[in-house]
């Protein structure tokens, strides 16, 4: 069984999706034969050597099912690009490139965060390629801490401020990106999160049937993909009740 999660944005001021997370590590996924996390893992991160107490006790939880023996494997998402090799070896996870090839029960298969697929908004488009620059990494990372923290509450804010604003198509992937991109890696089905719009959705590549699962968010309920020996299955689960 792998299992497949993404759009969690932890953070200390939702205890209800850090319970349910720490939940499903000690439980769904304790065994699983490898754990995805497909971008916007933490809802905002500036660096490693800025990792608060929450986060520390994140990475402990993941490192606590890495040592059991589960695999996990971490993608970037839009707020948590800044996410590094420090975390990752605190955490016990490996760090995936956006896109990655994979390969799950004998089939090629895409993993994507999912925001580079959302061509139609031009500002985000021009915002993601200037942040993504390694040259303009090198510099956030190398930024006073404290003028770390006053970009991410810019950005925090422009996003909330500017994002439902947007029509719904603009903020969703473009349609002829996915098959695309899809016939460029050779791959007839695709994962990613960031729209928070879950769904199977079936679709042509090349004249071939194919599929795009998207992962759900985890803002008032959690989503897992299972993939496993019988096929996929994408569905929610509730939160736990608060004690």
């Amino acid at each position: 069984m792998i299992l497949l999660i993404a759009d969690l944005h932890l953070e200390q001021e939702r205890p209800d999706i850090s319970r349910a997370f720490l939940q499903f590590l000690e439980g769904r996924a304790r065994g699983a034969e490898a754990l995805y996390i497909l971008g916007d893992f933490f809802e905002v991160w500036v660096g490693d050597d800025a990792i608060s107490p929450f986060q520390r006790s994140i990475a402990q939880a993941l490192r606590a099912l890495s040592d059991s023996g589960t695999p996990i494997f971490l993608m970037h998402g839009n707020r948590d690009f800044l996410l590094g090799e420090d975390f990752c070896r605190e955490a016990g996870c490996s760090l995936l490139p956006d896109p990655s090839l994979v390969t799950f029960n004998g089939e090629r298969v895409l993993l994507m965060h999912g925001d580079s697929l959302c061509t139609q908004d031009i500002d985000y488009m021009r915002l993601r390629r200037i942040l993504r620059h390694p040259l303009t990494l090198w510099l956030l990372r190398h930024l006073p801490l404290a003028a770390r923290h006053k970009l991410a509450r810019k950005l925090r804010m422009r996003s909330r401020d500017h994002t439902p604003r947007k029509a719904s198509h603009i903020t969703d992937v473009h349609p002829d990106e996915v098959p695309r991109v899809m016939a460029t890696h050779g791959v007839r089905t695709l994962i990613h999160g960031h729209t928070h719009r879950p769904a199977v959705h079936p679709l042509q590549v090349n004249g071939q049937p194919a599929r795009r699962i998207v992962l759900g968010d985890w803002h008032h309920q959690g989503w897992a993909l299972q993939v496993d020996e019988n096929g996929c299955v994408l569905a929610p689960f509730p939160f736990p009740n608060q004690e």
